[in-house]
């Protein structure tokens, strides 16, 4: 999966929102700095040459859809991410959010919740 420019990111969260688009409709969600319809146009194509979208012709237009799920992409991200900002540690990812007072402590008690049920339910499976 290679990586996404922002500009990329940003219009494949479109795509991922409209599951089917345009050029147009993509064009009709940018509400900043909105692009020309050509620079958008090979935006979305430099998506497709990537592998994250492919197309139905219609004629000469082009209908978009994704092909890398929305879900992919962020474990892929947050992956690359914490190896290279936390050096692979999900602890240190916790304690950079704790230190900038990004999470409270509910939050904190919520996360190790899920996380005792998760393991609760792996050792059930694993009695069985």
């Amino acid at each position: 999966m290679q990586k996404l420019t922002n500009k990329e990111e940003e219009i494949m969260h479109i795509i991922w929102k409209l599951e089917k688009a345009f050029v147009k409709d993509v064009m009709a969600e940018i509400t900043v700095d909105q692009p020309h319809y050509n620079t958008l146009s090979t935006i979305i194509r430099n998506l497709e040459e990537k592998g994250y979208v492919s197309y139905h012709a219609y004629g000469k237009t082009h209908q978009y859809y994704p092909i890398v799920s929305k879900e992919a992409y962020k474990k892929r991200f947050m992956s690359t991410a914490i190896e290279n900002y936390f050096n692979n540690s999900y602890k240190n990812v916790v304690s950079f959010f704790a230190k900038e007072e990004k999470i409270s402590v509910d939050e904190l008690k919520e996360i190790i919740a899920l996380i005792e049920a998760k393991n609760s339910q792996k050792a059930n499976s694993d009695i069985t």
